[in-house]
């Protein structure tokens, strides 16, 4: 375990790595539009980290392993980072910095109102990621909020969907893998309330 928490940090950040990479050193390589290639790279990078965290639960109940969960919040962090990105490279290469333009295209453009409405509720999810706040918060009350995860993945799945124009393929993919994550809990908490109707 003390090697695996590297491993996956490493493997975490060798995304952002690459592209930083590219751009100072091989420009190139990144396409005719650049800045194009950034926001979406790191679009696509939020959104399988967020499947990726969904994936441990189901992961650790069908497999019986315990050690996915340790790295079920370093995940969701991944995540929430390369949200942050993702935003940042669009106020900065899509809006240069214009807030007035950002605000108009959160209002107007839906597969943006979408998507910031997905970050937004990321954010109270990685502030609150902390053992410090589960002891605040409460296991109970932890848990009711990070139930959000199931909503910002939804409205992340939608905002891909949204901003394809023609081959929707990826958003599909995410779509039936999201699709089947939150189906296989639905099946496990119906055949739970049985179980506790009898206890």
């Amino acid at each position: 375990m003390r090697l695996a928490k590297p491993a996956v940090l490493a493997a975490g950040c060798l995304p952002i790595a690459m592209l930083a990479w590219a751009v100072v050193f091989d420009p190139l390589s990144l396409g005719a539009n650049p800045a194009e290639r950034i926001l979406h790279e790191t679009g696509d990078w939020c959104l399988q980290f967020l499947l990726i965290t969904l994936a441990v639960t189901p992961l650790r109940r069908i497999t019986g392993w315990n050690w996915p969960i340790k790295f079920r919040r370093m995940l969701g962090l991944f995540a929430f980072a390369y949200g942050v990105l993702h935003l940042s490279a669009y106020v900065a290469f899509d809006q240069y910095f214009d807030i007035a333009g950002i605000v108009k295209d959160i209002w107007k453009r839906p597969f943006i109102t979408v998507g910031f409405a997905a970050l937004v509720l990321m954010t109270p999810l990685a502030i609150t990621s902390t053992r410090g706040w589960i002891r605040r918060m409460g296991g109970a009350q932890w848990n009711r909020l990070h139930k959000a995860v199931y909503a910002v993945t939804i409205l992340g799945v939608v905002h891909y969907w949204w901003l394809v124009k023609r081959d929707i393929t990826w958003p599909v993919v995410y779509a039936l893998i999201l699709a089947l994550l939150l189906g296989y809990r639905l099946y496990v908490s119906r055949r739970a309330r049985p179980a506790r109707a009898r206890a």
